[in-house]
């Protein structure tokens, strides 16, 4: 992300740092030109989800199959997506069945982050999923038709849902590749 010129940096860790501009403080990332989430369906019409410890709200949250671009080695938003739905659910969609929708911020208010969804038809398992270095991401693979079913329950058990879950259904369905930009 281009910053102005006059930013203040107040702060850095490893992967993250803090700056302030014209009064606003907000997180930029330093390790990765971006972030992916993918929309993943089966060929039966199932999403795939993950579930996993996020200490920043101290829970389990369920989301979309998601990660950083460009962390590791240059790559475009297809292939973090393609890469990122094989370390995370061990599931892989043909070359022609990832579809780029949209980018929007991720929290406008806090970040700089802009979030790409990507949606992956036809997807098949192809190895054991649950993330790289200890992860430990569970995946969830729910039939769209049973989807609010699911997420309330895991709602009751404590667990946060993503809101970009909530979004599935509408995404599924989408057709033109030019949602948002």
């Amino acid at each position: 992300m281009d910053h102005p010129p006059d930013i203040t940096r107040l702060g850095a860790g490893r992967h993250l740092a803090l700056l302030a501009h014209d009064g606003w403080e907000y997180v930029t990332r330093t390790t990765a030109r971006g972030v992916v989430g993918v929309v993943a369906l089966t060929p039966a019409r199932e999403v795939l989800l993950v579930e996993q410890y996020r200490p920043p709200v101290g829970c389990r949250v369920l989301e979309l199959p998601a990660g950083l671009v460009g962390d590791a080695a240059e790559e475009t938003v297809l292939e973090a997506a393609s890469r990122e739905l094989y370390e995370e659910t061990g599931y892989r969609a043909p070359d022609d069945r990832l579809q780029w929708l949209m980018r929007a911020p991720s929290s406008a208010g806090l970040t700089d982050e802009v979030v790409e969804l990507v949606l992956a038809r036809d997807v098949i398992r192809c190895g054991p999923g649950g993330g790289v270095d200890g992860e430990r991401i569970e995946l969830l693979v729910v039939p769209l038709d049973e989807l609010d079913e699911v997420l309330g329950a895991r709602a009751g058990d404590g667990v946060h849902v993503d809101f970009k879950v909530r979004l599935v259904p509408l995404l599924a369905g989408t057709t033109s590749p030019e949602v948002s930009r």
